[in-house]
Order: C-alpha cells, then sequence, then structure tokens
C-alpha cells in the first residue's frame, strides 16, 4: 500500500478559503493556526502525512521545520519561496512507494509538480474534501451517541472528562 502524502502551500488556503482569508485579514496568525488546526482534524481522519509550507522569502532568518499535533510544518528559508520548497519536497519524496498530491491554486507550480510526477489538488477541493470528513465525522459522533444511549456502560461514558481530554490530546499527537 503506498503512502499517501499532502503537501500544502498554506499562504495560498488562507487567500483562497473564504473563513481563512477573513482571519487573514484581521491576523495572519490567527489565520495559520486555523489551517493548521484543519489540517491536523483532516490528517487525523485521512491518515494521511500532511506537509503544510508557509512561504518566509521575505522575512529575515532561517526557516524551519516543525511539528504541530502530528502535522509537519515547513517555514522557508529566508530566499526560498513556497513554490520552490513545495518542488523540492516532491523530488526528495518522490517514490513508488508514495503517492504524493500538492493543495495549491497556483497554475504554473500545478504543472511543474505535475511533471515531477505529484498530483494536483486546489484549495477548493482541498476545502471540499476538508468539510466532507468534518460531515463524516459529525455523523460518527451523532451515530456513537445514539448508540452509547442504547448501551448503557460503553467505554466513553465510565471515562472522566479530564481522561477524555487526555486521549483527544494524544490522539492530535501531542504529549501529556
Amino acid at each position: 500500500m503506498k503512502e499517501e502524502v499532502l503537501i500544502v502551500d498554506g499562504y495560498n488556503m488562507i487567500g483562497a478559503w473564504p473563513e481563512l482569508a477573513a482571519l487573514g485579514d484581521r491576523s495572519l496568525e490567527d489565520a495559520r493556526d486555523r489551517l493548521v488546526d484543519l489540517l491536523s482534524d483532516y490528517q487525523g481522519y485521512s491518515g494521511n502525512r500532511i506537509i503544510l509550507v508557509f512561504d518566509a522569502h521575505q522575512v529575515p532568518g532561517l526557516g524551519g521545520n516543525y511539528r504541530q499535533h502530528k502535522l509537519e510544518l515547513v517555514y522557508t528559508k529566508e530566499k526560498e519561496t513556497a513554490d520552490s520548497c513545495i518542488e523540492r519536497l516532491v523530488t526528495q519524496l518522490a517514490s513508488r512507494r508514495r503517492h504524493i498530491t500538492v493543495a495549491t491554486n497556483d497554475n504554473a507550480e500545478q504543472h511543474v509538480i505535475f511533471g515531477k510526477g505529484a498530483l494536483r489538488q486546489t484549495a477548493r477541493e482541498l476545502l471540499l474534501n476538508i468539510q466532507e470528513s468534518q460531515k463524516l465525522i459529525q455523523t460518527t459522533i451523532k451515530d456513537t451517541k445514539q448508540s452509547n444511549r442504547q448501551v448503557r456502560n460503553s467505554f466513553d461514558s465510565i471515562l472522566s472528562t479530564d481522561l477524555k481530554k487526555m486521549f483527544e490530546n494524544w490522539r492530535r499527537g501531542g504529549k501529556d
């Protein structure tokens, strides 16, 4: 089975998704945090490896790679664009055992990564996938709650709120 890798152009999504664009007008940091939350939940649902790339080519200093929850965050180096970073990642990750998709609305970038063997996904397609996963999660939660009413001693019903929070934190890749 192939490993599924999704590389996301962060600022491209912020500019394209209405909720994030509105947040970004007030606070770019809040928009980034919301995108990280959405993609973390989506990664937990899909099981895909997700790499979120933020363009820092106009910001002095070193870029960096970080992990937040189980999400991989890449901030580009000072004179590196997100597009060149994404192209580098696609080249590095290319393998017969990997299925790579890049989410961006940048038409030129879509053609370049497609030429390197990655699939492309628009910001709208990714947003629709995330919204669909949220609906499926809500349906599953609703169904689980209904079945828990029928079965009085379900595991969830006997856990304390603190334990539920701890398990949720673990699910998202956090530490204690």
